[in-house]
């Protein structure tokens, strides 16, 4: 559901929320594509809230998620259904694409990590990644969240925002860092991506659509 406010970007309303309820997770995301990067987010999973605060601090996008989930068992439902959610969220707030860059790049470092990005707000659902260290799947950080769980969110967010997401680890050794600097570079990707472009107000795509 988009909700009807005014927007600074002359390209209309770019808020939106979205609540979703299973057997194994109950998730609340609102966000505001033409926001400071303001967030306030609570999944049950300490380093992922950490992910998507610094993915909502590098985007400038506003962010308030809510997930309570069956962690007990794992922190798989919670973490892929908050990527779900927040795909959604991002494909509505988005509307019909019109007076957008469409496209982002970003590479990002942090400390011994190198990490980059490309997006593309194409209505086409796809992912590409790769460059993760052998054996960085299993490892356990923060105590609760595994390193294939990076992956496991791109893949949920990409496909239910409808985008084109490449990301490429071209360097690391700290788990922590490495996925860090992953989710800094997709912040700063959509950053462009999702930007008003002051030069075109129509859909930026030959086919007049996206």
């Amino acid at each position: 559901m988009v909700v009807p406010t005014e927007s600074s970007t002359g390209i209309g309303p770019r808020i939106a929320q979205m609540e979703r309820t299973t057997s194994e997770s109950s998730v609340s995301v609102e966000i505001n594509l033409d926001g400071t990067g303001v967030s306030d987010i609570d999944t049950g999973v300490p380093f992922y809230d950490h992910m998507l605060t610094a993915l909502s601090k590098h985007s400038l996008i506003d962010m308030t998620i809510k997930c309570s989930g069956d962690t007990h068992i794992d922190v798989h439902h919670t973490v892929e259904d908050t990527g779900i959610v927040l795909g959604e969220v991002l494909r509505q707030a988005l509307g019909d694409k019109a007076g957008i860059r469409r496209f982002g790049t970003a590479t990002v470092p942090l400390d011994e990590a190198l990490a980059s990005a490309v997006v593309d707000i194409s209505g086409r659902p796809y992912l590409v990644h790769t460059g993760e260290p052998e054996g960085f799947e299993y490892h356990l950080i923060g105590g609760h969240f595994t390193g294939s769980m990076v992956r496991h969110v791109f893949e949920a967010f990409a496909y239910h925002a409808g985008i084109c997401l490449h990301i490429t680890l071209l360097g690391g050794r700290d788990p922590h860092h490495i996925a860090e600097a992953q989710f800094k570079a997709l912040a700063r990707a959509l950053r462009q991506a999702v930007e008003p472009d002051p030069r075109h107000a129509g859909i930026p795509s030959t086919k007049g659509a996206l």
